[in-house]
């Protein structure tokens, strides 16, 4: 946001989050003349200047010590505000009812939303995947599967250093894609790629034919409109998903500012670290019990709470908690879970579990975040219990990406924050 010059502005609540306090607290330094708030035409509520937030922080006026620029990022990308998500200033629960997956992934990488984008196949790039993931154990999870395939895509990739805008575009498109039609299929068995509950996503003519060129590509280019969605949904196990849904998905989960994955890929990035290793990283924290595992830990739940839903709830309260409610940022409601729990709702394939859903929502006086609403669509169509997982990283390497392009505009090495030490003392 501006107004009538190039200064940035934050929100209250913005503020408050990167103050690390309540949005009370953020008020009474206001009245104190600690930070000075402003109004801004056309909008509601206090807005203070980003500049004076950076300084106010890294002066430690608020009680803190400065920790370095990690607590500093300026991004473009994801705005999380009033229990609302945006996208570059567009409101996600919008978009994902009207665009494809692609196209937000185009959006966040260059700004701009093509809402005919598609991603080309890369045949032989697969092959090359397959072979490597084929000497894995069959008992191998889906993320420990795209671990592989990331690895394997940027050792056989010479110009994978290319750090310029367009050539992670180019690597984003392709890796992506490869890691769809690498994957193995999840017990669809007959079915064909691309052809498990085919639904159109978006305006007429987004899903086409694009002919073009591209490394390690042959003249498969028919298949190159094919949507993502639709290439992903018979890698998930259980029976045919409905496209639209799992498109809803992906684009609800491309970004979510600052989360611990965001973090560790742009920490890979300050380094330069080419765009392949960025994902790694990104993986490797979503592999964390407390990132994109919840989702599994979801399911497991609903599938308990099946069978007695109270006796689930209860037993998890007294385990420490109820995996799919509340959230870091969000204080009444996730945005993300609305969109998706209020289709399933409506869904004829949601019907058995959707019972099961409500009933927990109000009995865990709390409200359900997108782990649970992943959860209830992977009951709905029987996917894997992993599958979530799988949704999650492979929408949020879209997201990984971006956060790289705008790092590698950054000055390399900036996340250089300073330990308090507090082991033994040499003698003196």
């Amino acid at each position: 946001m501006a107004s009538g010059s190039d200064e940035r502005y934050l929100t209250t609540a913005e503020v408050a989050r990167r103050l690390g306090v309540k949005t009370a607290t953020v008020y009474a330094y206001a009245s104190r003349g600690m930070l000075r708030s402003t109004r801004l035409p056309g909008r509601r509520g206090s807005f203070f200047e980003q500049d004076e937030i950076d300084e106010f922080v890294a002066n430690g006026r608020d009680g803190r010590q400065p920790s370095g620029a990690v607590e500093r990022i300026r991004t473009e990308l994801t705005m999380l505000d009033d229990d609302l998500l945006f996208y570059r200033g567009l409101n996600v629960g919008e978009l994902a009812l009207t665009v494809s997956f692609e196209a937000v992934a185009g959006l966040l990488w260059t700004g701009e939303l093509d809402r005919t984008r598609a991603f080309h196949r890369y045949p032989k790039l697969v092959d090359t995947v397959r072979t490597a993931l084929a000497a894995l154990p069959p008992e191998t999870g889906m993320i420990d599967a795209m671990k592989v395939a990331v690895a394997v895509l940027g050792a056989v990739d010479p110009l994978r250093f290319d750090l310029s805008t367009p050539a992670v575009v180019r690597v984003g498109q392709k890796l992506i894609s490869v890691l769809v039609d690498a994957l193995p299929r999840g017990g669809m068995g007959t079915a064909g790629d691309g052809e498990a509950g085919r639904t159109e996503i978006g305006p007429a003519g987004s899903d086409r034919d694009d002919a073009g060129g591209g490394a390690g590509r042959t003249g498969d280019d028919q298949d190159d409109g094919v949507l993502i969605a639709e290439r992903l949904a018979g890698k998930l196990g259980g029976r045919p998903i409905d496209i639209a849904l799992l498109n809803i998905a992906l684009v609800l989960l491309a970004d979510h500012d600052l989360a611990a994955s965001t973090v560790a890929a742009r920490v890979a990035a300050s380094a330069r670290a080419h765009p392949y290793a960025v994902v790694s990283a990104g993986l490797g924290a979503v592999d964390g019990r407390y990132h994109g595992v919840q989702s599994t830990l979801a399911y497991r739940f609903l599938a308990e709470a099946m069978d007695n839903p109270l006796r689930a709830i209860a037993e998890r309260q007294r385990a420490g908690g109820i995996p799919g409610f509340g959230h870091r940022i969000y204080q009444q409601h996730d945005p993300r879970a609305d969109v998706l729990l209020g289709l399933l709702r409506g869904h004829p394939d949601a019907a058995a579990v959707m019972p099961t859903v409500d009933t927990v929502i109000i009995a865990a006086d709390s409200f359900p975040n997108v782990d649970l609403a992943l959860a209830a669509l992977m009951h709905a169509y029987d996917l894997r219990p992993d599958a979530g997982e799988t949704i999650f990283a492979l929408a949020r390497t879209a997201g990984w990406l971006a956060h790289a392009i705008e790092e590698y505009r950054e000055p390399g090495l900036r996340f250089r924050p300073l330990g308090v030490y507090t082991g033994d003392r040499p003698e003196r």
